[in-house]
């Protein structure tokens, strides 16, 4: 058990649950997010100072609504239910939730009720009226015995409510999402104000628990790292190896859909700054004969993700015996990927994609509940350099996603050099910190061009780079006209093959950041 206080997240299987985790620990505040279905007793055991009960899908109305204990409730310790855990809160002490004709969803301007709102400690520091993000179809009509309500909005007037002689919070908003205003200051105050924590928890905790954690759990059996030279694969590795050394192998699959000398670096990296067990394992020709004359973009990241998996084992039976199969999968992986209640968006080849006869005892993903600032937090806590810790994010299929349509050797060799130029311009111009992530995309449109004073008939390559915080949602980069100008240029003067390039001013919502 960690020697630091803890607050659980109790998951009600909503879209935004992890992003609260992520939120209370940007606060210093270690937490853990527990199934709601996790007995009472197990969750005392921890001796948590504070409990959140998340959003989720459902209506607790319906007969099968998820519910937790209602001894929960009369413990003593505080509670703070965001918009389904609010309503699971009237309803279990006796108010009265109903179901609206319209749903409520997005930005709505809400309104604090005085006295009671700065009374109860949640909403000091927040504005009289501020923007918050609704996202509901049930709203809590009557409140149970003991609260009072302390905001309100044009269509709920119980938007927030509390009985603080219990210690007991509800909000229908999502003051977990950027687009509540005060939302941090919110979270803040409960994690503070309400439960008493002192911010104890830091990523180095994070790193030193989870080498102690593996290092049990292995004990002296011997673990293989599926390395794709990315952040977070990178990050888990060197995690593991920190843990059990030289029982850790790393093996590395040149899939023939990575960046321009990426496979290289990424071998120089593993042997030569972290003295690894590592093996490379040249496998384009084989990915790509899979790949050949598909087209569709969750295919390919089946094929790939199978493909993947077994040449890893492959490459295992070779090494000798081995236990556990460790990956780099986090938070917005497994999110997009849609396990438990969440929608599938895309599946990933480290979660969706694996095919269930893996040959191995045990998956281990050590970074599985972080978000991609926090894996590049703990990889500086390990001591990987800033250069690799910061490396652009990349799809595990690679390339092969960003290269619309059927993928061929020539088109991954068009991508490549579009790619790196845009890429150098970016790092040229001394803008790539403040960037999340920016890449090039080959399109399997052609237009008309002129090139040389002759007609030419040639590709489109797509420019893509977003900011973001946590790669749950992003906008697009204002990237200065000049740098793309710069970026543009090159890349129909010195890549074959491509006579236009455009850039996508999409956010996600409702794009995603990759094209495919």
């Amino acid at each position: 058990m960690p020697d630091h206080e803890l607050l659980i997240v109790l998951d009600f299987g909503g879209q935004y649950n992890q992003l609260i985790a992520r939120r209370v620990r940007d606060e210093g505040v270690y937490c853990e997010v527990l199934p709601y279905t996790t007995p009472l007793e197990k969750l005392m055991e921890r001796s948590p100072k504070g409990f959140i009960l998340t959003g989720g899908p459902n209506s607790v109305n319906a007969p099968t609504a998820p519910r937790c204990p209602a001894e929960l409730f009369s413990l003593g310790v505080p509670v703070l239910g965001i918009c389904y855990g609010a309503q699971l809160i009237a309803a279990t002490l006796g108010g009265r939730v109903l179901s609206d004709e319209k749903s409520e969803y997005g930005a709505v301007e809400m309104t604090l009720i005085e006295p009671g709102a700065r009374d109860g400690r949640l909403f000091t520091g927040v504005d009289a009226v501020s923007t918050c993000w609704m996202s509901h179809n049930d709203r809590v009509a009557e409140l149970p015995e003991g609260f009072c309500a302390t905001a309100r909005t044009a269509r709920c007037a119980n938007a927030a409510f509390e009985d603080r002689a219990r210690g007991l919070y509800a909000v229908q908003f999502h003051p977990e999402v950027l687009h509540t205003v005060f939302g941090r200051q919110i979270l803040k105050n409960f994690v503070y104000a309400v439960c008493g924590f002192s911010g104890d928890w830091r990523m180095s905790g994070f790193v030193r628990d989870s080498i102690a954690r593996l290092r049990e759990k292995i004990g002296d059996k011997k673990a293989l790292c599926a390395l794709s030279g990315g952040v977070d694969s990178t990050v888990a590795a060197v995690l593991l190896h920190r843990a059990i050394g030289k029982r850790l192998t790393c093996i590395f699959v040149d899939n023939g859909l990575l960046r321009k000398g990426e496979a290289d670096s990424v071998e120089a990296m593993c042997k030569g700054q972290f003295e690894m067990n590592f093996v490379r394992v040249d496998a384009a020709d084989r990915f790509l004969s899979r790949l050949a004359g598909v087209t569709e973009p969750e295919r390919k990241r089946k094929i790939i993700g199978e493909e993947f998996i077994r040449v890893v084992e492959e490459a295992a039976k070779r090494i000798g015996q081995v236990d556990f199969l460790v990956q780099g999968t986090i938070y917005p992986d497994v999110i997009e990927s849609g396990l438990g209640d969440s929608a599938v968006i895309k599946s990933h080849h480290n979660v969706g994609g694996l095919p269930k006869d893996v040959g191995f005892s045990e998956i281990i993903e050590p970074l599985r509940l972080l978000f991609k600032d926090e894996v590049r937090r703990a990889g500086l806590e390990l001591g990987i350099p800033e250069e690799i810790v910061w490396r652009q994010p990349f799809p595990g299929p690679g390339l092969s996603v960003r290269v619309l349509g059927d993928v061929t050797e020539e088109k991954l060799a068009t991508l490549r050099e579009a790619d790196a130029i845009f890429r150098e311009e970016i790092a040229n111009a001394g803008i790539a910190r403040d960037i999340s992530q920016y890449f090039a995309v080959l399109t399997n449109l052609k237009t008309v061009g002129v090139k040389g004073d002759e007609r030419s008939y040639e590709s489109v390559v797509a420019l893509r780079a977003v900011k973001t915080d946590d790669f749950m949602t992003a906008d697009f980069s204002r990237v200065p006209y000049e740098v793309l100008a710069k970026a543009s240029s090159r890349i129909v003067n010195e890549v074959p093959r491509v006579n236009r390039v455009v850039y996508d001013i999409t956010a996600k919502p409702p794009a995603t950041i990759e094209w495919e």
